[in-house]
């Protein structure tokens, strides 16, 4: 079983189709039942994420019937869903709402992303800005493009390595442990720009276009970085966990780090982190 260029545009507009009927019509025009905490209010579920992602499962087990789909809702719902990502012949990863507060703040800094994958490897990322209204693809061994809707594609490439100090760079530190937080912050300056997008959608497309250096997360759901994953490696990329291990989406701990190259990588983790982390 492959899964070819043809098969991600079907994947693709359909992420498309879903984000005008489900997600557009509802972007600044949610009331206050349609936005809900879930694990705290920088973590939010809207009416918009539970129906995109209904919609696409519904069209992907149309589309390819023996495949397993996980939605970021749908764990929040059964965590029980991730177990099979490992074992299974074909399987999609959904975030139908990447970047949901800035979504529902009215911030257009958001994104659709699908991850594919096999036997638990990534074959194929996609990433859906519904407003610009293209996406960042990749297909495993074929490298990495925009796609725009009139046909036409544009390879992405990893920025050039650049010394520490002058990487840009987003940062997630979120959900780091509370002794690695002030560790981390404090290290910052010695990179040239950190921020976070609140959107790893966004940051991904914009580390394999090469407008940013490197990203650092402290969440690995795979929602979050399967597609990202995938495509800013087809760029040329490198990622690792912090320990060094090769990412893999049913791995969800151990934190992410984003670099055009491996030496990157190690100059942004041993600034960043201390040496036992």
């Amino acid at each position: 079983m492959s899964f070819s260029r043809s098969d991600a545009m079907a994947v693709a507009d359909l992420l498309k189709v879903a984000a005008q009927t489900e997600i557009l019509p509802r972007f600044r025009n949610l009331s206050a039942g349609a936005v809900r905490a879930k694990t705290s209010q920088l973590d939010l579920v809207t009416d918009a994420d539970e129906a995109a992602e209904r919609m696409i499962e519904a069209e992907l087990r149309r589309l390819f019937p023996t495949a397993v789909v996980v939605g970021e809702e749908g764990v929040s719902r059964n965590p029980r869903l991730l177990d099979g990502l490992d074992a299974a012949d074909l399987a999609f990863i959904l975030d139908p709402v990447d970047g949901t507060l800035n979504f529902a703040s009215g911030l257009p800094l958001f994104g659709v992303m699908a991850a594919v994958t096999m036997k638990g490897e990534v074959v194929c990322g996609i990433i859906l800005d519904p407003i610009s209204d293209d996406w960042a693809m990749a297909v495993r061994g074929e490298g990495a493009w925009i796609q725009r809707p009139d046909g036409s594609t544009a390879s992405l490439q990893v920025s050039p390595a650049v010394p520490l100090a002058e990487m840009a760079g987003n940062v997630s530190w979120r959900y780091l442990p509370e002794n690695l937080r002030p560790v981390v912050t404090g290290n910052l300056p010695k990179v040239a720009m950190a921020a976070d997008l609140r959107c790893s959608a966004h940051t991904y497309r914009l580390i394999a276009a090469g407008h940013l250096h490197f990203s650092f997360s402290s969440s690995v759901m795979p929602w979050d970085h399967a597609a990202g994953w995938l495509i800013h490696r087809e760029a040329g990329g490198y990622t690792a966990h912090f320990d060094g291990s090769t990412y893999r989406p049913a791995n969800r701990s151990g934190g992410l780090i984003s670099a055009p190259d491996e030496a990157s990588w190690r100059a942004v983790r041993d600034a960043l982190l201390p040496p036992q982390a």
